[in-house]
C-alpha cells in the first residue's frame, strides 16, 4: 500500500513539520554537534504509546557520540515491549536505495543520466511525450504525472480493504502516463513515486536481472545489511522482529503490519534502524557510490519546485527544488545542513538523515495510527530537535 503518491503526500507532511527545507540552503554549521543529549531523546519518545504512535526506535550515530532507544509496545493486543532492531517498512527511504544502484551502472559505464528513458524503455511512455532522461527521474524533474492505482488512499477503512492489492511495476507506470505530462522535463521539481518505478525498471533493462536480485548483490549482501530485504509479490507479512502497524477506522485500531509491498524500488523496502543507519553512514562515506556520484547526490538542482504543499514548498526559500538525486538537502532551522530521506506507509514511518561528514547520523521509526494525517508529527519533530541539539 505504500504507493507513489501516497508516499509523496506522506513524505511531504514529515519533511514539512521537521523543518526539512523549512530554510533555505545554508553552508552546514561550523560549530561542532554536541553529544547526543540522552535525556532528551528519552524524553522525546516518552509516553508511549498514545493516540497517534504506538512505538518509536531511534537511533544516533557518528563521530559526535552514538545514543539508541525503544518505547512502546509491539503490538497493542499484547502490550509486549519493542523488539531489539525491530524491522519496519521503510516506504520512500528505498528511493536512496534505487538511485545508488542506478549510479553504480552509471559508474560502470553501462547507462549514462543523460539517457533516455525511451531508448531504455521502448513504448512504455507515450509517443506524445517528450525525452526524459534517467538522471530527471532520479531528481524528481521528469515532469511526469502521479498514478492513479490508489486513489482512495486517504480513506483509511479503503486502505484496509485494498492493503493486500498489488500492481505491477508497468501498470503503475501507465495509470500515470494515461495523463499528460505536467511540465517540460528539466525545468521543474516535483516529488513523484512514479520516477522511482521506471528507475527500478531500468536497473532491470541494463542488468538484465531482477531489480530484487541487483539490490541483493550490489547493495544488500555487500553492505552487511542483514536486515534489510524486498518482499516479492504475496509475501506480506514481516519477516523476524517487528512491530505492528495501525490505522484508525472510525475510532478502532486495524493492524495493517501485513500488507502489499508492491511500491517496489521506489518504496517497498523492510529494513531496521541499524541498517538504515549503516547505509546512510556508508553512503556518506564513498563506500556505496564513487565520489563523483555522491557528489551529485549531494547536489539540488537549480529549478522551481512544482506545487504548494511539502518540504520544499515551506519557508523562505518555498518553491525552490529541494530534492537531490535519490535524497533530500536540508538546512535545519539553527542547525547542521543535512541529507537523506523520509517515507511512510500505512502503520509505518521512517526518517533517516546525516550530516555530510557523517558526524551525526538520526535513524527514526515510529509505528503510527493516523493514515498519514500528520497526527504524529510532534513526536518526529521532537526527536529531531532532540538528535541534533535544536
Amino acid at each position: 500500500m505504500s504507493s507513489p503518491r501516497r508516499l509523496a503526500a506522506l513524505t511531504a507532511t514529515t519533511t514539512a513539520v521537521l523543518g526539512l527545507a523549512l530554510l533555505s540552503p545554508s553552508p552546514a554549521s561550523a560549530d561542532p554537534l554536541p553529544p547526543p543529549d540522552r535525556h532528551a531523546l528519552e524524553s522525546a519518545i516518552a509516553g508511549l504509546p498514545d493516540n497517534a504512535v504506538t512505538s518509536a526506535q531511534v537511533r544516533v550515530s557518528g563521530g559526535a557520540g552514538r545514543w539508541t532507544g525503544r518505547a512502546g509496545v509491539r503490538d497493542v493486543r499484547t502490550g509486549r515491549p519493542v523488539p531489539d532492531d525491530a524491522r519496519f517498512r521503510t516506504g520512500s527511504a528505498t528511493k536512496m536505495f534505487t538511485a545508488s544502484l542506478v549510479l553504480q551502472l552509471a559508474a560502470e559505464g553501462r547507462l549514462t543520466l543523460d539517457q533516455s528513458v525511451q531508448s531504455l524503455l521502448p513504448g512504455l511512455l507515450p509517443a506524445t511525450y517528450p525525452t526524459i532522461t534517467v538522471g530527471q527521474l532520479l531528481d524528481h524533474t521528469s515532469g511526469l504525472p502521479s498514478s492513479t492505482e490508489d486513489a482512495g488512499h486517504e480513506d483509511p477503512a479503503w486502505v484496509v480493504r485494498h492493503r493486500f492489492d498489488w500492481h505491477s511495476p508497468r501498470e503503475v507506470v501507465r495509470s500515470a502516463v494515461a495523463q499528460p505530462m505536467v511540465f517540460a522535463p528539466g525545468t521543474r521539481q516535483q516529488y513523484n513515486g512514479v520516477n522511482y518505478f521506471l528507475a527500478g525498471l531500468v536497473v532491470e533493462q541494463v542488468t538484465g536481472r531482477s531489480y530484487a536480485h541487483e539490490l541483493r548483490n550490489r547493495l544488500l549482501r555487500p553492505l552487511g545489511l542483514a536486515d534489510t530485504y524486498l518482499p516479492e509479490r504475496g509475501d506480506v507479512r514481516l519477516r523476524g522482529p517487528h512491530s505492528h502497524g495501525y490505522v484508525r477506522v472510525q475510532g478502532r485500531l486495524v493492524d495493517v503490519t501485513s500488507q502489499s509491498a508492491y511500491a517496489w524500488a521506489e518504496g517497498g523496502l523492510v529494513s531496521s534502524t541499524r541498517d538504515l543507519d549503516r547505509f546512510l553512514r556508508l553512503l556518506m562515506a564513498g563506500r556505496v557510490v564513487p565520489q563523483p556520484w555522491l557528489d551529485l547526490m549531494l547536489t539540488v538542482p537549480d529549478v522551481p519546485y512544482e506545487g504548494t504543499s511539502g518540504g520544499c514548498a515551506q519557508g523562505p526559500d518555498a518553491g525552490h527544488a529541494c530534492f537531490t538525486t535519490g535524497l533530500q538537502r536540508t538546512a535545519l532551522p539553527g542547525g547542521p545542513v543535512v541529507y537523506g530521506k523520509s517515507g511512510g506507509t500505512p502503520g509505518y514511518r521512517t526518517l533517516t538523515v546525516a550530516t555530510e561528514d557523517g558526524a551525526r547520523v538520526l535513524t527514526l521509526s515510529l509505528t503510527t495510527t493516523g493514515n498519514g494525517d500528520g497526527s504524529e508529527d510532534p513526536r518526529l519533530m521532537g526527536v529531531a530537535a532532540a538528535a541534533f541539539g535544536l
